[in-house]
């Protein structure tokens, strides 16, 4: 689950870390309440979406007076805002957070992360902050401080040192870094987050190591014990489709192709998205059903797979375990007749009770296409939507 920058920061705040002085606001009196509150004369006005690359977008504009804060705030409200991480549809801007103005010396980055290579929580640091570190890390990686935290001690005073000699820092702004480190790691780990970024990390002239920008992830099965957590959940910033699954208990993830797939399994899922290229088509989407699917959880699954409209074929493939063939065989024909399924429906069924889904199946009057095993199945949905086109 992803947050806003405001809420990043007032959850950061709470483990004392140092973050800007600011305010959230949904309209343009709000703007100028918050601005006013802050006090001048400088602000800087931020569009509150979740993507990075605001600014590149016309989505972080400085302000010199109260005027020209209003004046932005009035581009930016309502604006859609096209990043590179929204794609070219961007997306809406309902909420602006109004930042107090600093005078900055340095820019820097640190994050904290889970390295899947060393299975520890892992604090990456550089001194090229403002800049995406996909970028920095391809072109100049000795740039990039890492320093892994073994879980039996957890994070001690000199890691945080570490960080800080590494991004050069010096006198009180050494004492400033450790005490950020320090809060950013146990708002890590007591939020169960998946990553925790700040980019910019700024130097002030005053010597203070503070977050001009804030971004948290979390880890959306551990939300259960963040009741807190969950409450920031922005709805309108995610996909429909992807909330609706979820309603349904079904993992689903849009994708850019014209197949769809329904799949009991996350990794037999992956296989059949792979096998699906392999043959020369594009997957729509992922979608596990999951072990235990019932007959009405299947036909949700249908029509979320077809209210996107790039759909031009779905595959069914299915390996009965605990899940019975039959049942997803009726979910299916269920499925077909009421969402008057118009695209070709290719059907892989294998394991438990799989001679009856396929007679449930070819008994149904619907025009659905069995296949043998996977690749024939692939091949057999690749060739009906090359077909149909």
């Amino acid at each position: 689950m992803n947050i806003h920058e405001y809420q990043a920061k007032q959850l950061l705040a709470k483990y004392d870390v140092a973050v800007t002085r600011g305010g959230v606001a949904y309209t343009l009196p709000e703007v100028e309440a918050v601005a006013k509150d802050l006090g001048g004369p400088e602000w800087i006005i931020k569009a509150q979406i979740h993507a990075g690359g605001r600014g590149k977008g016309g989505g972080v504009k400085f302000s010199k007076n109260l005027e020209e804060a209003l004046e932005n705030a009035k581009k930016i409200m309502g604006m859609t805002l096209v990043t590179p991480q929204t794609g070219p549809q961007g997306k809406e801007v309902k909420r602006i957070y109004v930042q107090h103005a600093y005078d900055i010396k340095r820019e820097l980055y640190m994050s904290i992360l889970i390295d899947r290579a060393s299975s520890r929580i892992t604090i990456m640091a550089s001194t090229e902050g403002g800049m995406d570190i996909e970028e920095v890390a391809a072109k100049t990686p000795e740039k990039i401080i890492k320093v892994a935290i073994d879980p039996a001690i957890g994070i001690q005073p000199y890691h945080a040192r570490q960080i800080a000699f590494g991004l050069k820092l010096e006198g009180k702004q050494v004492g400033s870094c450790v005490k950020f480190v320090m809060g950013m790691y146990r708002a890590f780990t007591d939020l169960d987050a998946s990553l925790v970024e700040i980019n910019p990390l700024v130097v002030t002239g005053d010597g203070d190591v503070l977050a001009l920008d804030a971004k948290m992830n979390f880890d959306d099965n551990a939300l259960f014990r963040h009741k807190d957590v969950e409450d920031l959940r922005d709805e309108s910033e995610e996909d429909p489709s992807e909330l609706e699954a979820a309603r349904h208990d079904l993992n689903y993830i849009r994708l850019d192709g014209t197949i769809g797939c329904m799949v009991n399994g996350a990794g037999l899922a992956m296989a059949t998205m792979d096998i699906i290229k392999l043959y020369g088509g594009e997957p729509a989407n992922f979608l596990d059903v999951g072990g235990g699917a019932t007959k009405d959880r299947v036909t949700e699954a249908f029509k979320i797979i077809l209210r996107d409209p790039n759909v031009e074929g779905i595959l069914v493939n299915i390996f009965g375990g605990i899940m019975r063939c039959d049942v997803i065989a009726e979910g299916v024909v269920a499925a077909a007749r009421e969402v008057h399924l118009n695209v070709p429906l290719v059907v892989r069924l294998a394991g438990t009770n799989v001679d009856l889904g396929k007679k449930i199946l070819a008994d149904s009057g619907l025009p659905i296409v069995s296949a043998d095993d996977l690749a024939d199945a692939a091949e057999k949905v690749v060739k009906a939507v090359k077909d149909a086109a």
